[in-house]
C-alpha cells in the first residue's frame, strides 16, 4: 500500500509531468485557452494513460522486445479511439474544440514514457497508481494553466464572467506566445519555491540537479546502462 501511494502521489508534484519532468508541452500549450480545455484534454489522458500502464503491465511478458514500442502505442490507439467516440457522444463541442489534439494523444511521450519506463517493469496495481497519479497531475498542470490563460485572456473562467462589462481582456494570454510565458512563469516559480523550500531545511540543491526529462528516474538508469556498457568495452579493449 505505502509503495502504490508513493507511485501515485509522485505524479502530482515530485514528478509533475509538464513542470518538472517537461513532458507532452505540446497540448499543454496548444488546448490551454481556456480551463474546460484544459481539464477535458486532462481527463481523455487520464482514462489513455491509467487503463494502458495496466495493460501494459499485464501483458509485459508476453510482448517481444523488438516490437514493445509498437505494441505500446497500439493499445494507446485502441483506448484512444474509446476516448474519441465517448467525446463525441457525451461532449462533442469539447471535442470540436480540442480537435486534432484528441488522437495525437496516441503520441503523447506521456504515454510512451509511462509505458516503457514504469508500466514494462511493474505489476499492474503499482502500473495504475502510476497512471493514475501522472494523469491528475497532468490534468492539474492543464486546468491551472488554462485557468490563468482565461482570466486574464477573456476575463471569463469555466465560461463564467468574473469582471463584468468594463474588464478589458488581455488577449496576449490567450495568443501562442501567452502559453509559451505563462509556461515559464510557472516553472519559474516552481524553481524559486524548491530553492525556498530546500533553504528553510537547510538544506543545499545539488548544482548538478536536472527537473527536465534528463533528471527523471528513466534517463537516469538509462544512462547508467550506457556508462557501464561503455566501462564493459574500455576493460575488453584493454583485455
Amino acid at each position: 500500500m505505502a509503495s502504490m501511494m508513493k507511485e501515485f502521489t509522485k505524479g502530482l508534484w515530485n514528478e509533475l509531468p509538464p513542470f518538472r519532468l517537461v513532458l507532452g508541452l505540446c497540448p499543454v500549450l496548444a488546448v490551454t485557452t481556456t480551463a474546460n480545455n484544459g481539464l477535458g484534454m486532462g481527463a481523455a489522458v487520464i482514462f489513455v494513460l491509467s487503463l494502458s500502464n495496466v495493460i501494459i503491465s499485464l501483458v509485459r511478458n508476453i510482448i517481444p522486445k523488438k516490437v514493445r514500442i509498437v505494441c505500446f502505442i497500439a493499445i494507446a490507439a485502441s483506448l484512444v479511439v474509446t476516448v474519441e467516440m465517448l467525446m463525441q457522444a457525451f461532449a462533442y463541442p469539447l471535442y470540436q474544440q480540442l480537435g486534432i489534439f484528441v488522437p495525437l494523444i496516441v503520441v503523447n511521450c506521456i504515454i510512451l514514457g509511462r509505458a516503457e519506463a514504469f508500466a514494462a517493469k511493474n505489476p499492474p496495481l503499482l502500473a495504475l497508481a502510476d497512471g493514475l497519479g501522472m494523469g491528475i497531475g497532468f490534468t492539474l498542470s492543464l486546468t491551472f494553466l488554462g485557468s490563468l490563460r482565461e482570466i486574464f485572456g477573456s476575463g471569463t473562467w469555466f465560461g463564467m464572467s468574473l469582471f463584468g462589462p468594463d474588464f478589458h481582456p488581455f488577449t496576449f494570454m490567450v495568443q501562442a506566445p501567452g502559453a509559451f510565458v505563462c509556461l515559464g512563469l510557472i516553472l519559474a516559480g516552481m524553481n524559486f519555491l524548491n530553492v525556498w523550500q530546500a533553504k528553510r531545511k537547510g538544506v543545499e540543491l545539488d548544482p548538478n540537479f536536472d527537473a527536465g526529462c534528463a533528471g527523471c528516474a528513466a534517463c537516469k538508469g538509462l544512462e547508467k546502462i550506457v556508462n557501464q556498457k561503455k566501462l564493459e568495452r574500455l576493460e575488453a579493449a584493454k583485455g
